[in-house]
């Protein structure tokens, strides 16, 4: 077999190693989980948590839409918005839920941009773009919520001392910084293994540092509202813990991060109950994953009808 053979196998093996792990941990964690609890905890939800998810679920795809106009307006290319926003809520729901964003979104966006007129290279530096859009968003986050919020670190099991992650998170601003400083000046594009990748204009970096924070807030809104009232603290603090799991769950590479996702969240909100905080996720997990790859894999069987229709 060749060496490279192997690559393909370490990260799917990686992911299941986490969940294997995770799960472990998890059997841990709910024994003597009461499951009547749980289902009281998603009946206790009314009208206006309800409201609120899905206004955060669609804010959460509408910005992903956003991601890649952002892209194409990097590209100088410009998609009818409509098929813009189906192509982004395919990628993202697959890959969201299946992991290897980076593979299921270039399969999708491949099939549907190339449709559009867009090059193989193009839709490639399109994939890229996108990935280094919500990276930064994390990253942001990231830095914030640890600034913010000193006592975030103790949280997870406090391995490093508050002001070394103090200095980290200013570390880690200081690299946006110097992105957006790098974009101002027109550098040569960036070459790795003889893939270019051009820094984007300053106005389109800006773009991208504004929208990118915004999507990962709608979704901890998703599970901020599903949240029992009584005992929360606050949207600053579920937001933090639920940008450390998620960070947490795609460095996995678990699919849909399932377990560690879980995991690290139980371990980051202990004023609420084991059974408190499965119900809001069990509700994150329908909005922000079930319920979009259901659409999302309409949509695809109606694009791919379509161009067979048009093949003929």
């Amino acid at each position: 077999m060749k060496p490279k053979s192997w690559k393909m196998f370490v990260w799917p093996m990686i992911g299941a190693v986490a969940i294997g792990v995770s799960f472990w941990l998890l059997s841990k964690e709910l024994r003597g989980l009461s499951w009547p609890a749980l289902w009281a905890g998603i009946e206790a939800l009314n009208l206006w948590h309800w409201s609120m998810i899905v206004l955060c679920t669609a804010g959460c795809y509408v910005t992903l839409t956003m991601y890649d106009q952002v892209a194409l307006a990097h590209l100088g290319k410009h998609v009818n918005v409509v098929f813009v926003g189906l192509c982004a809520l395919t990628t993202y729901s697959l890959s969201h839920t299946i992991g290897a964003s980076a593979f299921t979104g270039a399969v999708v966006r491949y099939r549907a941009y190339t449709s559009k007129g867009l090059t193989g290279a193009e839709v490639g530096i399109l994939v890229t773009f996108c990935s280094l859009t919500f990276s930064l968003g994390v990253m942001i986050l990231l830095a914030l919520a640890f600034l913010i919020d000193p006592g975030l670190e103790a949280r997870f099991a406090g391995a490093l001392s508050p002001s070394v992650v103090r200095w980290l998170a200013v570390g880690v601003l200081g690299v946006i910084v110097l992105y957006l400083v790098f974009s101002a000046l027109g550098l040569p594009p960036l070459r790795i293994r003889g893939f270019s990748v051009a820094y984007p204009r300053l106005s389109i970096a800006l773009r991208q540092i504004t929208v990118a924070p915004i999507e990962t807030l709608f979704a901890a809104g998703i599970v901020y509202f599903a949240l029992p009232e009584v005992g929360n603290p606050g949207f600053v603090v579920v937001a933090g813990v639920f940008v450390v799991s998620f960070s947490l769950a795609l460095l996995s590479h678990a699919p849909g991060g399932l377990g560690v996702f879980e995991l690290a969240m139980l371990t980051g909100l202990p004023e609420f109950s084991n059974e408190s905080v499965l119900a809001a996720l069990i509700v994150f997990r329908l909005f922000y994953l079930i319920f979009p790859l259901i659409l999302g894999l309409v949509t695809v069987a109606v694009f791919e009808h379509r161009q067979i229709k048009a093949g003929r």
